[in-house]
């Protein structure tokens, strides 16, 4: 076995009673890595683990990224390669949420923010006291002003 300088050492690819000989372990891994290095670039640890579940495969994926908690997906497929993607862009889609989570240009939205402050309501007017009067009749507010 040849001991790669590439950090493969904390990615595990494993099963419990499928045979999934030699090309798949290093697709597991390259796929991993490429994964790793678009979101946030410092694999802590990784594993893959196959079972099979009579004509289908399950695949699940587990990743942990840094500091961050342990992402996680899992795929039925009949075929070993498309469970293992399916699992892959499940734990690739917490990994971007993650992400998108923890940028600090992440745009605030100041009017959906007032709107939820003040409620959906219309802004309530103080009633009138004098209705008959010319200053209550040309307020600018008041939208049924008379023409005089």
């Amino acid at each position: 076995m040849k001991q790669d300088s590439d950090g493969d050492n904390n990615i595990l690819v494993q099963s419990a009673n499928v045979d999934l000989g030699d090309n798949f372990p290093d697709y597991a891994k390259t796929n991993i890595r490429q994964v790793a290095s678009k979101y946030f670039g410092h694999l802590s640890l990784a594993s893959v683990h196959v079972t099979r579940e009579g004509i289908t495969y399950r695949c699940t994926v587990n990743m942990q990224m840094g500091a961050l908690k342990m992402m996680s997906g899992e795929a039925k497929d009949k075929d070993l390669y498309t469970a293992f993607r399916g699992a892959l862009q499940k734990t690739a889609k917490q990994l971007r949420r993650s992400k998108r989570e923890l940028r600090e240009d992440k745009a605030e939205r100041i009017d959906k923010d007032m709107l939820l402050r003040e409620g959906n309501t219309a802004p309530r007017r103080e009633p009138r006291q004098d209705r008959g009067s010319t200053e209550a009749a040309n307020d600018e507010g008041d939208y049924r002003a008379a023409a005089e």
